[in-house]
């Protein structure tokens, strides 16, 4: 098993991306600590690790604020004895972002708030940095270990109505990379996963929303390859899954030597592509 015997600590971990990678990093070996700012969540996640025979713990924590984070990651340390890996990847939209989606109505940049901008930056980015700064003490102890921040394709290319989102998102992408210069003396590796598709509807509804188990692109409905925008044309939709296993692949061993770096996983070559339609994209034949 790929994590065997390590301890993580994985923010957001209540739905989505979150709770994918809490099951399958415990499948991989790990005990994870199960941080969500919604303890309902968090639970609920914890069952499902838990019928599976993994070994985690569930934690109600505001990444956005400082102490609580902190205690969090101080918790899984007095109950594991370490930590090999903090996830920093609980985020939201900004408001007016779901009507990229069609859920809602957009709000104009002008008319957002200072309240919206520091909601969005406080998950987004100032979450990572305080999570960071609670695991690096405990991660010098361990003799090293990795920090996993979750970034987007919105860091690397624009999409309407979210430049708030976007912006933070970027951040991250900064921030990695000069934690990667910071921490890597001490045998500490910090990347991140910029998802394209394949990525839980949750993070854009109402909190206490159902939990969608799946990808936008898996709950729309039958897939049709051939309408997609995605260049690689696969007979299946993008998944959880296929994020999380990104995820594992940077947190584990195997990528050992890799730091500073974002991925842009599971965007099936869409952040290869300049912002056209070509031909082939109109073309409504189906896919062989």
């Amino acid at each position: 098993m790929r994590l065997e015997g390590k301890v993580a600590v994985i923010t957001g971990a209540g739905s989505g991306l979150g709770r994918q990678c809490a099951q399958l990093f415990t499948a991989e070996g790990a005990k994870v600590a199960i941080v969500d700012i919604d303890s309902d969540r968090a639970e609920q996640t914890l069952k499902l690790v838990t019928e599976d025979d993994g070994d985690a713990i569930a934690i109600t924590a505001d990444v956005s604020d400082k102490a609580q984070i902190a205690a969090a990651i101080d918790q899984t340390v007095e109950h594991y004895g370490k930590l090999d890996i903090a996830w920093a990847n609980a985020g939201i939209v900004s408001r007016g972002g779901a009507a990229t989606l069609g859920i809602g109505d957009p709000i104009l940049f002008e008319d957002m708030t200072e309240e919206d901008w520091n909601d969005v930056l406080g998950v987004n980015l100032t979450g990572v940095v305080y999570t960071a700064q609670a695991a690096v003490p405990h991660l010098k102890a361990n003799g090293g270990g990795t920090i996993l921040a979750t970034s987007s394709a919105a860091a690397l290319v624009a999409y309407p109505n979210i430049a708030m989102y976007c912006a933070t998102k970027a951040g991250v992408n900064g921030l990695v990379r000069a934690l990667s210069l910071d921490l890597g003396r001490y045998g500490i590796r910090v990347n991140a996963i910029a998802p394209t598709h394949g990525m839980s509807p949750n993070f854009l509804l109402p909190p206490g929303s159902p939990v969608v188990g799946m990808s936008y692109e898996e709950s729309a409905g039958p897939w049709d390859p051939s309408v997609s925008p995605i260049p690689l044309k696969l007979q299946r939709p993008p998944s959880l899954s296929d994020n999380a296993k990104v995820a594992l692949f940077l947190v584990s061993d195997d990528s050992a030597y890799i730091s500073g770096a974002t991925i842009g996983s599971t965007d099936g070559g869409t952040l290869a592509r300049v912002g056209m339609w070509f031909p082939q994209d109109l073309n409504p034949e189906p896919i062989a």
